[in-house]
């Protein structure tokens, strides 16, 4: 066993050491890189399957009591080992952006943050859009400025009424919380 200070040459790429850190932690691992500057180690847990999971752990250094040198690995940073699923990593780079186009269009633009407050009231239970400034609520019933009651338009009476009964509820809603204020 070894001090981590003596002996920091021996965290080159690909060493495989078995650890034991100031907290009493045991484990083994294999060294990606050592960073001198900041006198960080960062390694990947020893496993017996290859597979597609990493156990990628970074320690300064410092925590490290001993250490014992087992040996030396395969290069931990060969790129033909390596295991990305980039039709993964495309499929979810595609749904990040869906889902933030779809967040952009849930805001208003030119719009009071009240007007904001009734929008995302009435999304919380019926389907809803910006077209401007006017809220779009079922694809038939629109609600323009000052976003009152009586400034509800189009569609079904049951509709129009279900419309109505939300702004009504969420403008007593907002008047409580600036009267609170």
């Amino acid at each position: 066993m070894e001090s981590a200070e003596n002996r920091s040459e021996e965290f080159a790429v690909g060493c495989l050491l078995s650890i034991k850190t100031t907290f009493g932690e045991q484990f083994q691992a294999q060294i990606i890189t050592f960073d001198r500057p900041s006198n960080l180690l960062i390694q990947e847990g020893i496993k017996s399957v290859a597979g597609p999971k990493r156990n990628i752990r970074l320690l300064k250094a410092n925590y490290i009591k001993e250490f014992t040198f087992l040996g030396q690995g395969d290069d931990p940073l060969d790129i033909t080992k390596c295991f990305v699923d980039l039709n993964a990593l495309q499929a979810r780079e595609e749904s990040a952006i869906r889902q933030a186009e779809m967040d952009a269009e849930r805001i208003g633009v030119g719009v009071t943050s009240e007007a904001q407050s009734i929008y995302d009231a009435l999304s919380k239970t019926l389907p809803v859009r910006w077209d401007k400034s006017v809220i779009v609520v079922m694809n038939e019933v629109r609600v323009a400025s000052p976003y009152l009651p009586e400034s509800v338009k189009g569609g079904t009476a049951a509709a129009n009424e279900r419309v109505r009964k939300v702004l009504e509820l969420e403008r007593k809603r907002l008047q409580s919380r600036n009267t609170s204020q």
